[in-house]
């Protein structure tokens, strides 16, 4: 196979018509094959199974607390003191939520609208302008909350060791920047882990705005997809250690760990922040589910078992990253037209195909039965300058299924290719 930029116009008219005769035939199928998110399959869910069954009326107390009543607004305490050991932090700095972390992160966001945070001057919607920072590609939920809000998006780009650290630390200066989302392992959806010295600087942001909020989203700190469990650094204590102990909001969640549909969040940020933050929470709510939280702590017990839990996770997960990893070097690599990361754990892979082709491509995909993320989507707005990153989800579907909808989508990225080289 030859790249796509050596062939001759009559060469690549032949590539074409190959191609489009596999794409009717797929498209004849009338499939339904979706990537569009990374959603747990079902093997994975079943993992968690044992879970329904631990909750009896002889265990539904804890810590002289009754799960099944009021109170306990923060989380149960051994609820924190599991979390508290994942991510490394301590219970105090802990907040276990409901049942996803987004909410979490979307209320954090509006109570800074409302109210303002621990050091604002004034509730955000009082500012005239507020802008928040988007290393991007990234995801889309994180930048649909602060849009959903009026905020101004400022894409940051991405690089191998993490955000533009160079860009950030200039943008900062700016009072009306008030704050940055981030994704540090194995961020959605390049797979990047945030490097130590980006951390650092991270850390050491001196932000105009006394309320920088930076939002940490650890949603894949115990994922891995290939090989051990790779330790991750804790981010409140640089933090605290470089005088910004407020500065930072970090969240997590069982989502992909348990049930979707039904795990635990958690919120973990300096205790004068917890102080602030429940003083308004108490207004909103009583307590959140402790019987679910009771019911993971039984199930997940500690690190040692979580990460137990995690790794066979990851032999379900590997045969689908492979397939796709697998697909696009044999069949897009020697065609030189495209790029993709080779993540070492988290739910993506990201593919950048020739630029200007990534709508293209996913039209024809669509039409072909094969749903994904839309083009543009890991970028604020929805808007990809270069209309070349596809977010690939592959844990959904079944392998067989999945190599089957990896071969349509290199079909379209080569048929959009094509057409953009002129035919």
């Amino acid at each position: 196979m030859k790249a796509y930029s050596q062939l001759t116009l009559a060469e690549r008219q032949e590539a074409y018509a190959i191609l489009q005769a596999r794409y009717e035939h797929y498209r004849s199928l009338g499939l339904n094959l979706n990537m569009a998110r990374g959603k747990p399959g079902v093997q994975q869910l079943e993992l968690s199974a044992p879970m329904l069954d631990l909750l009896t009326i002889d265990n539904c107390k804890v810590d002289g607390i009754d799960a099944r009543n009021y109170g306990e607004l923060t989380g149960l305490p051994c609820a924190k003191k599991l979390f508290a050991e994942l991510l490394g932090t301590k219970p105090e700095e802990i907040l276990v939520g409901g049942n996803a972390s987004l909410t979490l992160m979307y209320d954090l966001i509006a109570k800074a609208y409302t109210h303002g945070l621990l050091h604002s001057p004034r509730p955000w919607a009082k500012e005239e302008t507020v802008k928040f920072l988007c290393p991007s590609p990234g995801y889309d939920r994180h930048f649909k909350i602060t849009e959903n809000f009026g905020m101004e998006l400022i894409t940051v780009a991405m690089t191998e060791n993490g955000p533009d650290m160079d860009a950030v630390e200039e943008a900062v200066k700016d009072p009306t920047v008030k704050g940055m989302w981030c994704v540090p392992k194995y961020s959605n959806p390049d797979g990047i882990i945030y490097s130590e010295e980006t951390i650092d600087r991270i850390a050491n942001l001196k932000p105009a705005a006394p309320d920088f909020a930076l939002m940490w989203d650890n949603a894949y700190c115990v994922h891995e997809v290939y090989g051990e469990f790779r330790p991750f650094r804790d981010i409140l204590t640089p933090c605290r250690e470089a005088g910004n102990p407020d500065m930072v909001y970090e969240f997590a969640s069982t989502s992909k760990i348990t049930f979707p549909g039904a795990g635990v969040a958690v919120m973990a940020a300096s205790v004068e922040n917890q102080k602030y933050i429940t003083s308004l929470l108490a207004f909103q709510s009583i307590s959140y589910d402790k019987m679910n939280q009771l019911r993971h702590v039984l199930f997940l017990k500690d690190k040692e078992t979580v990460l137990a839990l995690m790794q066979e996770h990851a032999k379900i997960l590997r045969p689908r990253f492979s397939a796709v990893l697998d697909a696009l070097e044999e069949q897009i690599a020697p065609l030189d037209i495209a790029k993709w990361e080779k993540p070492l754990g988290g739910y993506f892979v990201s593919f950048n195909a020739m630029e200007g082709t990534a709508k293209r491509a996913l039209a024809l995909c669509k039409e072909a039965g094969v749903v994904m993320t839309g083009a543009g989507a890991t970028f604020p707005y929805g808007k990809d300058p270069k209309d070349s990153n596809i977010r690939i989800a592959p844990s959904l579907p079944p392998v067989e299924e999945l190599k089957q909808a990896m071969d349509i989508f290199c079909i379209c990225v080569q048929m959009a290719a094509l057409e953009k080289l002129g035919l």
